[in-house]
């Protein structure tokens, strides 16, 4: 994948990112796209689950759990990671 193409994922949302990825298997399982084309698209695919996942990641490590005490009062703590 060229500079471009790596400047142009990176600035891409998640919903941008998954929207095209469906846009992609959409072509991908109709079987409508040349061989070449079908080979371009799917490297495009595998980039776009990575930063999907990449994503993805770095929101999980963000999200907290607030637990109630017995006392009434919230505790902040890390998510635990999902297995």
């Amino acid at each position: 994948m060229n500079e471009e193409n790596k400047e142009k994922l990176e600035g891409m949302t998640f919903e941008a990112a998954i929207a095209r990825l469906e846009e992609i298997v959409r072509t991908l399982e109709s079987g409508s796209a040349p061989l070449d084309e079908s080979l371009t698209l799917f490297e495009e695919g595998v980039s776009l689950v990575k930063l999907c996942n990449a994503r993805l990641d770095t929101a999980e490590q963000k999200v907290k759990l607030l637990s109630l005490n017995p006392d009434g009062t919230a505790e902040e703590r890390d998510m635990p990671p999902m297995t």
